[in-house]
């Protein structure tokens, strides 16, 4: 008895062609983006167009420090100090194999900055202000040395100018590739806001997405008027750390901008719209 055909050899001629197979088309990289709290997919050009947030839910997409200067400051009217001031490696860390000097120059090159810190003074629809803004680009805006010694000088910078002081916190904390020489900024850069404030200073505390660690245990809590961004995350350990700890189930909106304020730790929320004239209003508010 012959052996049934499983198998036959391929013969083109046996089939009609089919529909032309559509190509799809290449989509460059970054042209959509989807919105991490609505999930909604979003045309790159036009969150840019709205100040990076999204348009159907007003999430604020977190910016890098330069592109907040440029929305906040007026244009080209920042003027940079202390960018020459750049960290080195004093405790010779390594984690996995990778050194934190070979991790600087990375994100130096990746960022065009020397550290995770921009300061220097600029204009606010007219008003002149000393401006420090965290890059959370760089090591995830975290505070190590260098960005302590710039907060302070530009803190005492507008001491000797007489103007108003605007911080613009974003950070994971403290820097652990630099250990206690990291967690020392926190009383450094407080000491130096309890000079400015002797000396009768404003200094406004603008807090965004997300503000955390050791930099809110010290000089991002400390404003004379601390404003946040809407949903931004201030805590010092995160909700997950916390839960863990108490065993508890946290309230909703826990550690985000508006639970803050509702609690008397936050001044005001300001959709990133409005910071310009707001901050504005601010300053002229308490001008002496």
């Amino acid at each position: 008895m012959a052996e049934p055909e499983v198998f036959r050899p391929y013969d083109p001629s046996a089939f009609e062609p089919g529909p032309a197979v559509r190509q799809k088309k290449d989509i460059p990289d970054g042209l959509w983006v989807r919105c991490p709290h609505c999930e909604g997919t979003l045309y790159r050009k036009s969150i840019a167009e709205n100040q990076e947030v999204c348009p159907d839910c007003d999430y604020h997409f977190r910016l890098g420090g330069r592109k907040r200067i440029a929305q906040l400051v007026d244009a080209d009217s920042f003027e940079e100090l202390f960018a020459d001031i750049a960290p080195t490696d004093p405790l010779e860390f390594s984690w996995l194999g990778q050194r934190y000097g070979d991790r600087l120059k990375k994100e130096q090159a990746k960022t065009k900055s020397t550290e995770a810190v921009l300061t220097g003074v600029a204009y606010i629809r007219g008003r002149r202000v000393a401006l420090g803004v965290m890059d959370g680009d760089f090591l995830m805006g975290s505070m190590g040395s260098v960005v302590g010694e710039k907060i302070c000088l530009i803190v005492e910078e507008a001491t000797r100018q007489g103007l108003p002081f605007l911080m613009v916190s974003m950070s994971g904390g403290a820097r652990m590739h630099e250990g206690a020489l990291s967690v020392m900024q926190m009383a450094k850069t407080s000491s130096a806001l309890a000079r400015y404030d002797q000396a009768g200073g404003l200094y406004i505390a603008l807090l965004v997405d997300p503000t955390t660690g050791g930099v809110t245990a010290s000089f991002a809590m400390l404003g004379d008027v601390i404003v946040s961004e809407p949903g931004a995350m201030i805590a010092f350990a995160g909700p997950r750390v916390i839960a863990n700890t108490i065993r508890a189930e946290l309230p909703e909106g826990f550690q985000r901008a508006e639970f803050l304020m509702e609690k008397g730790f936050v001044d005001l929320v300001i959709h990133r719209h409005e910071l310009r004239s707001e901050l504005v209003k601010i300053i002229d508010y308490c001008k002496p």
